[in-house]
């Protein structure tokens, strides 16, 4: 059923298998939540930066997703 999901390295396949939004917009806000300072229209760093965030973030949550993200 469709392609394996890369979750450790693609933040939109970890945001997928996290059932949340991963469109360009929806990670360009999750970046913002989560105090990115850089460009959100450098979306390669950014989604670097992202997942090394999303994986701490579900680390403090022992392993959940927070519920402000599923808004």
């Amino acid at each position: 059923a469709g392609q394996p999901l890369n979750y450790k390295t693609s933040i939109v396949d970890l945001l997928k298998l996290l059932g949340l939004d991963s469109s360009l917009q929806s990670r360009k806000e999750l970046a913002s939540e989560l105090h990115y300072s850089g460009s959100t229209d450098d979306t390669a760093t950014m989604n670097v930066w992202l997942i090394k965030q999303v994986y701490a973030e579900l680390a403090k949550n022992g392993g959940k997703v927070p519920a402000d993200w599923t808004h």
